[in-house]
């Protein structure tokens, strides 16, 4: 889903904008989306910056925005969304919301990483949350920061694990594929989970695995994906948010099975297997709620894996059989029990 596009008009937004081109030397995003939800006003401000998949992507931001607007809809918070159009707006639109006095200013995704700890730094007053990176890797470790953290391997083990019993089924040799964004943790968090999972279920298996470098593209992905189906992969994953619609839509032509990722992308069509699902909109809401209750507290992670219901499969195809949906139910019991433990979180 993708809210309209208009411009801050209000004076404190002009105010903020030509004071923060003033101390960085750069003008915020273009597209600056504004929305206020719920007609309760609540005294929680949220600003939230998107990576440059912004709203559109399907997933990973489209997410981040829900967790946004159930905080409108259950606290009554108000809101404002700036989408990036590059990695050069990340800065000037988080340090935009800080300056403007948000209660609570988020980041969505790895890439604002030097960003975040950037612009932490300089308002340390602010409270500040971003999705997929930890308080450790920013600079300075700031004090006023909430990593928000999921434990992708897990999910992509589940994945994996029902990727290699469907291949098994399938005759000629067992090869599933994924094609990663930029290789970054959590996209190979993702795909290592996926790997293991993957021999678990059938120890002869071949993986293949490549990166397209981009987020957004979505031919780079499509080309990847139809090279791996062309080198015998009945199964691809996708761990590049809008870049990896692309690698769906290969699935679909070629007639194999399409995983998706971050939201349930089932929707897609019936060549979806399943999704790898990671709830960035629960976490978003939850850094939200935690400031409107008084309880947020930076200089931390906040981390969701399967036991905290964080991460999980999306709607699995009705063509798989009973038996192998109960399977790998009770792989997601060991995960979650610790009987299965040590997923890799590294791809080789």
């Amino acid at each position: 889903m993708r809210i309209g596009t208009r411009k801050l008009a209000a004076a404190a937004a002009a105010a903020g904008a030509a004071a923060l081109v003033a101390s960085t030397g750069a003008a915020p995003a273009r597209s600056l989306t504004a929305a206020h939800a719920g007609a309760a006003k609540s005294k929680v401000k949220v600003g939230l910056v998107t990576d440059i998949g912004q709203l559109n992507d399907r997933g990973f931001n489209h997410l981040a925005y829900v967790g946004v607007q159930q905080a409108a809809k259950r606290l009554g918070a108000t809101y404002h969304v700036a989408e990036s159009n590059s990695s050069a707006d990340y800065v000037p639109n988080l340090a935009l919301f800080a300056r403007q006095h948000y209660d609570l200013v988020v980041g969505v995704g790895f890439t604002e990483t030097q960003a975040m700890g950037a612009v932490a730094a300089k308002f340390p007053q602010t409270h500040f949350a971003i999705v997929d990176v930890a308080n450790h890797d920013l600079k300075g470790k700031p004090k006023n920061v909430l990593g928000l953290l999921f434990r992708e391997q897990e999910v992509g083990y589940l994945a994996g694990y029902l990727a290699g019993l469907e291949e098994k089924r399938r005759p000629g040799a067992d090869v599933i594929g994924s094609v990663g964004g930029e290789r970054q943790p959590p996209v190979d968090r993702f795909i290592a989970g996926y790997q293991a999972g993957a021999r678990k279920a059938d120890p002869k298996i071949k993986t293949l695995n490549g990166y397209s470098q981009d987020f957004v593209a979505q031919d780079k992905c499509k080309e990847l994906a139809l090279g791996q189906i062309d080198k015998g992969a009945g199964v691809v994953f996708q761990v590049a948010g809008g870049c990896g619609l692309g690698a769906l839509d290969a699935a679909k032509e070629r007639n194999v099975w399409g995983i998706g990722v971050d939201a349930d992308q089932s929707f897609l069509g019936p060549h979806i297997l399943t999704s790898a699902t990671k709830r960035v909109d629960t976490a978003v809401f939850s850094a939200i709620k935690q400031v409107a209750d008084g309880t947020f507290r930076g200089g931390r992670d906040a981390i969701y894996g399967l036991k905290q219901n964080g991460v999980g499969l999306g709607r699995v195809s009705p063509k798989v059989p009973a038996s192998d949906v109960a399977a790998v139910r009770r792989i997601q019991a060991q995960i979650v029990s610790g009987k299965i433990r040590n997923i890799p979180t590294v791809v080789n």
